[in-house]
């Protein structure tokens, strides 16, 4: 089974590895790979492969959110 990347994903597990552990230098492996070097420069700096989580930490949902009209809206 393939590894799933979301949409901006550039680089797989494997290429983070391989950009971990590798003694290049930022500009030769960012052009190896087609990334920007600050792209490099972070992967090198994180301790795992695997690509953190971004957005919000907890999901909240806009519908309905408000009290004053919750009960107007369930009884007609």
């Amino acid at each position: 089974m393939g590894q799933v990347l979301h949409g901006s994903a550039r680089t797989t597990e494997a290429v983070r590895r391989a950009i971990q552990h590798s003694q290049e230098s930022l500009r030769s492996l960012a052009k190896r790979h087609g990334v920007n070097p600050k792209t490099i420069a972070k992967w090198r700096k994180r301790c795992s492969v695997a690509d953190l989580p971004t957005g919000p930490k907890q999901a909240s949902s806009t519908a309905f959110n408000y009290p004053q009209f919750g009960a107007g809206l369930v009884s007609y």
